[in-house]
């Protein structure tokens, strides 16, 4: 145990306790010299468990919609004239599934803006809160007949997804505050890559629910019996499944409410050094004992531009251009093609045709499906991120991955009735709703998409907003990103959807989203490398950003300042 009684300066601290050089003056960056150093240990491993599970909450309850969206179209949208089984109406399907991204747009907005003004720890607990109550409340939603169901549960899910998307700026800025330099792509990677984690979940949860009341309740498939292949116990299916994304979310709270502020936070925003040392040395899980800094180190002046002014488009606007735009023209692509899931996995052989099942075989086939393909493209897409970031770093990942993207998607299009097959020519007893086709080639050019947006700007689009601006403006910054993200996905959820229905225009639309690819290609040149880079360097900090008056103090000796 290190004792810390009348030392004349925190540098004096940090040199006892960290074999390193600490070659700048200025107190704070002395913190945060010590932070970027400090050798991985099991506080970072434990923030990426906190942090990650709320990224696995978000991506389970943004995407276990995917499996259960045909069961309520069964149960309540059923038409006995149209000789098939209930479907739901485009714009309604359009709602459930994009209503949840409305919110987490709006969340992203206001809690990375609150997360600037209040502290990330403080507004952290508030976005989990959101999440579990919306997410249990999604599951009861109530009502006897369609139009009073649907519109509880969309009202339940922008809230959730309200929920979700402060998660997005606080997650990200957090870990990338408290990552050392050398590894911190790979912190922040390993945090978003829960994402994969909880869509695989998610078709676990749906397979595990749906099976179980698949053999405790037995029906005849659709084409036998229209009426009785609906188990009606199928309603419980998806608001088991829907309500299963608040257990991760709870267990993480009391973690949650038990990490401190980011030093940097508290030292470049709040201006108070002392506590930043403190939690310094929580985080690090250094035996220090601060028993008192007689000597107060004065908070270097924070430069005086604000958000959007001038000062702030003439030093960081390209950069907040560029992840903007192509984190837009990226969501446009991911969620088109992970939205449309349950409408691809036909196509792909590996969900048969309606017909040929019963309501609850039906969610039992396409979370299957919605589980291998994300066991076997999406996540390991996003665990190539952690492992190869700090190597090769954010920007090569980020064109490849648009590149790949866009030539694999031309394929698709292009080739689109050949890979898929066609329903003309499956014979009358066939299972199918394809035929003729090369369902494999087909799935392997989907997963193929799905594995170089994850091993690409899927990732890279979520850390490096993270990265590269100040302190008081990366919360909101971040946001502000992904909520032009969340546009993106809107327009896959209710414009792309809505006008792919039919065969060209379902091989236009992919074709687009291959030319949306390419564009974010070239508006990744507007974002700049932050491999092996200080936070502070990267964001100007490290130079008070300009202050001259900043820059002066900075180089005086602590002696003197004091």
């Amino acid at each position: 145990m290190l004792y810390i009684g009348n030392f004349p300066s925190l540098i004096h601290l940090l040199q006892l306790c960290y074999p390193f050089s600490l070659a700048m003056a200025d107190g704070s960056r002395d913190i945060f010299s010590a932070l970027d150093n400090a050798k991985t240990q099991l506080y970072h491993f434990k923030a990426i468990v906190i942090a990650g599970m709320g990224f696995f909450t978000d991506a389970y309850d943004l995407f276990c919609i995917t499996a259960v969206t045909k069961l309520i179209g069964r149960l309540y949208y059923y038409d006995p004239s149209k000789g098939e089984p209930g479907k739901l109406p485009k714009n309604v399907n359009n709602a459930i599934t994009g209503v949840a991204l409305c919110g987490t747009l709006a969340g992203q907005l206001f809690f990375g803006w609150l997360g600037d003004k209040l502290g990330r720890k403080q507004v952290y607990g508030i976005t989990l809160i959101t999440m579990v109550g919306c997410a249990f409340a999604s599951g009861l939603s109530f009502g006897s007949t369609p139009h009073s169901v649907i519109a509880s549960l969309c009202f339940f899910r922008f809230w959730l997804g309200f929920g979700i998307g402060g998660d997005y700026p606080l997650s990200a800025v957090i870990m990338s505050e408290y990552a050392n330099q050398k590894t911190r792509g790979a912190f922040i990677a390993a945090v978003f890559a829960m994402q994969g984690v909880g869509i695989l979940v998610a078709g676990a949860v749906a397979m595990i629910v749906s099976k179980s009341f698949l053999v405790a309740y037995k029906a005849e498939v659709f084409s036998q019996n229209h009426v009785l292949s609906t188990q009606p116990e199928g309603d419980y299916v998806w608001r088991i499944v829907l309500m299963f994304g608040a257990v991760p979310a709870m267990l993480t709270y009391y973690w949650r409410m038990k990490m401190p502020e980011t030093a940097r936070f508290t030292a470049l925003v709040r201006g108070n050094h002392e506590k930043a040392a403190a939690d310094m040395a929580k985080v690090l899980e250094h035996d220090i004992i601060v028993d008192e800094l007689r000597l107060k180190i004065p908070a270097v002046p924070n430069p005086s531009y604000k958000l959007l002014s001038r000062e702030f488009v003439k030093r960081h606007g390209l950069h907040l251009l560029g992840t903007t735009t192509t984190w837009f023209l990226l969501d446009i692509a991911f969620y088109s093609l992970q939205l449309t899931q349950k409408d691809i996995y036909p196509a792909t052989g590996l969900v048969p045709k309606a017909l040929s099942m019963n309501a609850i075989e039906e969610v039992y086939k396409i979370s299957k499906a919605m589980f291998l393909v994300a066991l076997f493209a999406t996540v390991p897409g996003y665990w190539f991120t952690v492992f190869l970031i700090d190597r090769i770093g954010r920007f090569i990942i980020q064109l490849g991955g648009f590149l790949l993207m866009s030539i694999f998607m031309a394929v698709i299009g292009f080739q689109y009735n050949d890979l898929r097959g066609y329903k003309d020519k499956c014979p009358p007893d066939s299972t199918d709703e394809f035929c003729d086709g090369k369902p494999h080639l087909f799935a392997a050019f989907y997963g193929l998409t799905l594995f170089f947006a994850n091993f690409g700007p899927n990732s890279t689009t979520f850390i490096v907003p993270a990265e590269i601006f100040p302190a008081r403006f990366r919360s909101t910054c971040h946001g502000i990103s992904a909520a032009a993200g969340k546009a993106g996905a809107i327009i896959g959820a209710f414009v792309v959807q809505s006008y792919a229905q039919k065969d060209e225009e379902i091989k236009r639309a992919i074709v687009s989203l291959s030319v949306v690819n390419l564009i974010g290609f070239l508006f990744s040149f507007l974002v700049p490398e932050t491999k092996g880079k200080s936070l502070e360097q990267l964001s100007g900090e490290d130079m008070n950003e300009g202050d001259s008056e900043g820059v002066k103090k900075a180089d005086e000796k602590p002696e003197e300042r004091i």
